[in-house]
């Protein structure tokens, strides 16, 4: 099977595994942000879409595994019609939100936020949060 890409172009894809633990997670956002500068974005869609994929793996890393050994988090991302989709899937156990002091719990909504589409579908073998951008930044 031949690669449709001309020759040169970046992957089309990302795929990264790692264990979720904060003091990995600066490599999982790095490896996805090198992938991001190959795909021609703008500096600023670039920042949006690292930090919103880093701040649902540190949800991951933080909530996940709470009661258990840390596992596995995946960050998936691929660009595809103009849309560039992030998945980021951890294999723990979702835990509703509790109310904090305001300070903390602000993650989903900073997604939210940076992303044009976001949404969280929680299993019981994990949760999966995949953040979409539309062409045009």
């Amino acid at each position: 099977m031949t690669d449709p890409r001309p020759p040169g172009a970046p992957p089309a894809t990302f795929h990264r595994r790692m264990v979720a633990l904060a003091d990995r997670l600066p490599e999982l956002r790095e490896a996805l942000a090198d992938w991001l500068r190959t795909l021609g974005l703008t500096e600023e869609r670039q920042e949006d879409v690292v930090l919103a994929g880093y701040e649902a793996m540190a949800n991951s890393a933080e909530h996940a595994y709470r009661d258990a050994e840390a596992g596995p988090v995946d960050v998936r991302a691929e660009t595809q019609n103009g849309r560039l989709t992030v998945t980021v899937t951890d294999y723990g156990a979702w835990r509703t939100p509790v109310a904090t002091n305001g300070l903390r719990g602000r993650g989903l909504l900073l997604i939210d936020s940076l992303a044009d589409h976001s949404a969280q579908v929680h299993r019981e073998d994990g949760t999966t949060v995949t953040m979409t951008w539309l062409s045009g930044g």
